[in-house]
C-alpha cells in the first residue's frame, strides 16, 4: 500500500511518527513526501527519514517534487499545504484586523483570502491524483479552511475527498487524559461545521459523561474547555470546538490580537523561519539528537502560544518529541483510522467532514458538515442529529451559507459572489467591509488567482 503526504513541513515528523509505527498492522510499505519547496523538503523530509528508520526501517521512504512521482499508484493521500507560505498568513490577517475585523486564518475572514490560494492549488492535484492514483484513491484534506476547501472540492465532483481536523479527536484525548484512562475507551457524538462543532455526547465505555465534564472544575483547567465560561456550557449542555471562542467571544478575541505584539501569523513566521535557518546547515543524517532539541525548542514555543494571545490564557507546558512514545494519533490519526478499518474490513466510528445527507435537519445533502459517522467498507454514513437548540443551528446555518458561497465564488472567481459570502460572515456582517477585504484579497492573491471578475 502507498500513501502520499502532500507537503512537508514543520509538522512532517509528527505525520512520520504516526505512520511508520502502524505502516506494518496497516499494510503501508510505501510513503512518499511531496512539496514543491526544496529547502523545506530536504530538511524536515531528511527529520522525517530519520524518524522512519527509528521506527519502521523496512518503509519505503523517499521524498519528491514530481507530482507523477508522488501520485502514481498511491492508494491513499493526505494533503496539508500553505501555499504562499508564513507570509501570506500574516498579509491575510492583518488586512482584517486594520478593518476592526477578526483576522483569524480560518475561522476568520482572513480564511477566504487562503481558499483562494488553496483552492485552486488542491483542485490541480485532484486532477493529477485521478490521473495517477489508482482509481479507488481516497484522499484526505488536512488544508486549511478545511471546511471550505472540502466544499469547494465537493462541489467540483472530487467525491473521494474527506475533510479531516485534529481538533475534535485532540480533545477527546484530553478528556481521557483528565480521567487517566485509555484514549480508546473515551468516544464522541459531534455535529456542526469544521471549527464550528459541538459534542452533545461523550462516553467513556459507554457512559455519557458529557454532564460530568461540563461540571467538572478540573476541565476548564485542563482542556481546551478553558476558553469557554462554564454557565454557557451547562445551559447548552454541548462542548464546543476550541475555535468557538471566537464567535461567542469576538470583541475579545480582536480586542487581545490588537493590543498584543505579534498576530498569530506573525508569531507563526517569526518561530518558523528562526527554527528553520537554525537547522538549514545541520547534518541532519549525522547529527539527528542536535537537530531534534532545536525541533523541539521552537515547536515548543509554537504550542505554548496557542490561542494565547487571543484569550489571555497560554499552555505552558513543557513539549518533547519522543519518536518512541505511543502515538496518540494527531496529524495523520484521522486518516489512518479510516485506513485501519477499510483494510480490515471492519466497522467503526469517525469525525470527518463529509456531505451532509441529512445528517443535520435544515442544511442542504451536499454541504459539507463535520459529524460523527460510521464507517466501513461500503462506504461513510454519517449520524442524524436532531432537536439542535435553535440559536446554535442558527449559528451553524448561516456559517454554512457563507462557505456555500464562498466556495462558488472562489471556484467562478466572481467578485460580487465573494462579497456576498464576506457580507452572509458571521464575523463580518457588513457589505462595505465585506467589499474592502474582497478587493484587497484579490490584489493580495493575483498571482496564486487571477481572473477574478
Amino acid at each position: 500500500m502507498k500513501l502520499t503526504v502532500v507537503g512537508c513541513g514543520v509538522r512532517a515528523m509528527f505525520l512520520a511518527k504516526s505512520i511508520a509505527q502502524r505502516a506494518d498492522e496497516l499494510g503501508i510499505n510505501k510513503l512518499v513526501f511531496m512539496d514543491n519547496n526544496e529547502e523545506m523538503l530536504r530538511i524536515y523530509g531528511a527529520m522525517s527519514a530519520k524518524v522512519i528508520k527509528l521506527l519502521c526501517p523496512k518503509l519505503k521512504f523517499s521524498c519528491t517534487s514530481n507530482v507523477v512521482e508522488g501520485f502514481i499508484g498511491a492508494d491513499y493521500v493526505i494533503t496539508t499545504i500553505r501555499v504562499g507560505g508564513d507570509g501570506m498568513r500574516v498579509s491575510d490577517e492583518r488586512i482584517a484586523l486594520k478593518l476592526g475585523i477578526l483576522g483569524q486564518e480560518t475561522t476568520g475572514a482572513a480564511g477566504f483570502s487562503f481558499a483562494m490560494r488553496s483552492i485552486p492549488a488542491l483542485i490541480n492535484y485532484c486532477e493529477s491524483i485521478q490521473k495517477y492514483a489508482k482509481p479507488d484513491v481516497k484522499v484526505f484534506n488536512f488544508t486549511n479552511p478545511a471546511g471550505l476547501v472540502s466544499q469547494a472540492l465537493s462541489d467540483c465532483g472530487f467525491d473521494f475527498t474527506y475533510g479531516i481536523c485534529d481538533a475534535p479527536t485532540s480533545m477527546l484525548h484530553s478528556f481521557a487524559e483528565l480521567l487517566r484512562v485509555e484514549p480508546e475507551r473515551v468516544k464522541g457524538e459531534i455535529y456542526g461545521l469544521n471549527h464550528l462543532s459541538f459534542f452533545n455526547k461523550i462516553t467513556l465505555d459507554g457512559k455519557n459523561i458529557l454532564t460530568d465534564l461540563i461540571n467538572s472544575d478540573a476541565a476548564y483547567k485542563q482542556t481546551d474547555m478553558r476558553y469557554f465560561d462554564k454557565e454557557y456550557l451547562i445551559e447548552k449542555n454541548v462542548i464546543p470546538n476550541e475555535y468557538l471562542y471566537y464567535f461567542y467571544y469576538r470583541e475579545k478575541a480582536v480586542a487581545n490580537i490588537l493590543a498584543a505584539e505579534e498576530t498569530r501569523g506573525e508569531q507563526i513566521a517569526r518561530i518558523n523561519a528562526a527554527m528553520l535557518e537554525e537547522l538549514r546547515d545541520k547534518d541532519i543524517a549525522n547529527d539527528f539528537n542536535n537537530c531534534l532539541k532545536i525541533f523541539e525548542k521552537y515547536y515548543g514555543m509554537r504550542e505554548n502560544s496557542y490561542m494565547a494571545s487571543e484569550t489571555g490564557k497560554s499552555r505552558n507546558t513543557e513539549w518533547h518529541f519522543n519518536p518512541f512514545s505511543k502515538d496518540s494519533g494527531g496529524y495523520a490519526g484521522v486518516a489512518l483510522k479510516y485506513i485501519d478499518v477499510i483494510s480490515k474490513n471492519k466497522k467503526d466510528t469517525m469525525i470527518l467532514c463529509t456531505k451532509n445527507n441529512g445528517a443535520i435537519k435544515g442544511l442542504e445533502d451536499n454541504d459539507i458538515v463535520e459529524v460523527t459517522c460510521d464507517i466501513s467498507a461500503d462506504g461513510c454514513i454519517p449520524h442524524r442529529f436532531e432537536n439542535i437548540d435553535a440559536d446554535t443551528f442558527e449559528l451553524i446555518r448561516r456559517m454554512k451559507l457563507y462557505e456555500r458561497t464562498a466556495a462558488q465564488a472562489i471556484l467562478t472567481k466572481n467578485r460580487s459572489l465573494a462579497i456576498s459570502a464576506l457580507s452572509l460572515h458571521p464575523l463580518v456582517e457588513s457589505y462595505s467591509l465585506a467589499k474592502q477585504l474582497v478587493d484587497e484579497y484579490i490584489k493580495l492573491n493575483r498571482i496564486y488567482s487571477c481572473g477574478w471578475e
